[in-house]
């Protein structure tokens, strides 16, 4: 059972919205979501019925994103986002290939992946182009097309407007909620059960048609999704699998009954679709595990907070009888679980056995290997032995490596080493957050506060905070006044141009509420 936490991630979409119309919508793409089938030459053409422009929609969700980074649950891990959102621009690479992802959605659009401390199965597409993530959902499957498999389906949901098009569909539904109304108000004079009957019987049917548009949209998603699998490098078989987990995720919430009252088709339902569209004569067995999965797989189940006994079991699993004869992913998996569990509770001494013997494992494959550099290096930053943690990074220069290298050099006093490197990379990212505010720090540990105050105001700006980041900036423009370096007066002219831009935002922003 989720926890209090937990379950306020899910139900926040409901409490963003300020009319029963905007919730329905976030409810429709809040649900488990996987999938089958190729795309169709009926289908509707992109945006068709849409009530919303994509500037309107982006605006939407960019509502939606800010109420979600200040939730307790949302999560930037560097590993856990970079690993996702990699799968994430491989299916938008095929979108856009295959004409699904028009360009104008593409350049309007964030196309930005969202995780959250909840242990659910559960993935959900919002307005604009944002993905939010369960990492129970990333913890449970068990290989890389699998979780592809999810993506492509709610990036399809995205890409042929779903959201628009139910706010286009429920928009005819009002004049059968009005009918109902009128014949019931005429019908009170002379039986008042009938009229209350006339009034439920017109929502019935108004909430009917609403399930079977939403279920012909999961069949789209389902088509479109499956469509993009291949093209983008992963296995369509991975569907299979996936549809046996939702089915154990729902089992206990879900007997299978009334098909024709749900917004979604049922998984058995979505099974069959998926069945018969494999290639005559039966298809590829599925993917198998691979290393990096595995890992990655586990560092979700440890990051979305079981609790301590939980910790604490997995901390010993390397040690059962038979642990050596299981298969490698399963090793791998256990010990990396074990090493990150033994870090969270500070038992430094047995996170880096444990990862020691991850190392062991994971020898020839240079994905995993890399996982388990990050790791180790995660244990020495946390142990306070930052040179250590250098040591360990791996060579590649990634978002992970770049956060725990800035983290190190801090520690150490050397914060110069990695400002270049964080100016690169907030320069070709300007919305990452976790970004500017280690740029801030490093700024500031060397003397240039009017740099550090900038930084931390583009910080506030990626996440939508536009009266945190014009304060910062009005604090920017104050320190410039006492400033007479020349490069303190570049840096406040673009101080001054950045608060004007916030300020027109927050005006915009304040109009919305």
């Amino acid at each position: 059972m989720a926890s209090a936490r937990s379950r306020k991630w899910s139900k926040l979409l409901q409490a963003l919205a300020k009319n029963t119309l905007t919730a329905s919508l976030l409810v429709a793409f809040a649900a488990l979501a996987p999938l089958s089938a190729k795309a169709q030459p009926s289908l509707p053409t992109l945006g068709d019925g849409s009530a919303l422009t994509t500037g309107e929609e982006r605006r939407l969700g960019d509502r939606i994103i800010r109420e979600l980074y200040r939730d307790p649950d949302y999560i930037d891990d560097p590993v856990l986002v970079e690993y996702v959102q990699g799968l994430w621009q491989a299916l938008l690479a095929a979108a856009r290939a295959r004409g699904e992802l028009s360009p104008e959605l593409d350049e309007r659009f964030a196309w930005e992946v969202l995780l959250g401390r909840d242990r659910t199965v559960n993935a959900f597409a919002l307005p604009g182009g944002y993905l939010g993530v369960h990492l129970g959902l990333i913890g449970v499957v068990a290989t890389r097309d699998e979780l592809a498999s999810v993506l492509a389906h709610e990036l399809s949901h995205v890409t042929q407007r779903h959201i628009s098009r139910l706010m286009a569909q429920q928009s005819k539904q009002t004049p059968l909620l009005l009918g109902a109304m009128v014949l019931a108000a005429l019908a009170a004079s002379k039986n008042p059960g009938a009229a209350q009957a006339m009034m439920v019987g017109g929502q019935a049917v108004a909430m009917q048609n609403q399930l079977n548009f939403s279920r012909d949209m999961e069949r789209e998603a389902d088509r479109i999704g499956y469509g993009l699998m291949e093209p983008s490098g992963f296995a369509p078989q991975g569907f299979v699998s996936m549809f046996d987990k939702l089915q154990q995720a729902n089992r206990l919430n879900d007997n299978g009954s009334w098909p024709y009252l749900r917004s979604h088709p049922l998984t058995t339902q979505r099974m069959a679709d998926m069945h018969s569209r494999l290639p005559p004569g039966g298809a590829a067995p599925p993917p198998q595990p691979g290393l990096e999965h595995a890992l990655v797989a586990a560092r979700a189940r440890v990051l979305s907070n079981p609790g301590v006994d939980a910790l604490r079991l997995w901390i010993t699993e390397p040690q059962n009888s038979g642990f050596a004869s299981q298969p490698a992913p399963r090793r791998a998996a256990a010990l990396y679980t074990a090493a990150l569990a033994s870090n969270q509770l500070r038992d430094f001494a047995a996170a880096r056995t444990a990862q020691a013997r991850l190392d062991e494992v994971v020898r020839g494959d240079a994905a995993a290997q890399r996982q388990s550099q990050r790791l180790a290096a995660e244990i020495a930053l946390a142990a306070g032995l930052p040179e250590a943690a250098l040591q360990r990074l791996p060579a590649e220069t990634g978002r992970p490596e770049l956060v725990l290298r800035t983290q190190a050099l801090l520690r150490l006093g050397r914060p110069a080493e990695v400002t270049g490197a964080l100016q690169t990379w907030v320069t070709n990212h300007p919305h990452d957050a976790t970004v500017w505010q280690l740029l801030a720090s490093a700024w500031q540990a060397q003397g240039q506060p009017l740099r550090a105050v900038r930084a931390e105001a583009e910080s506030h700006a990626a996440r939508y905070d536009y009266a945190a980041a014009v304060d910062r900036f009005k604090a920017g423009q104050d320190l410039a006044r006492k400033s007479h370096s020349a490069a303190d007066y570049i840096e406040a002219s673009i101080i001054d141009t950045r608060l004007r831009a916030m300020e027109s935002l927050l005006k915009e922003q304040a109009a919305e509420r």
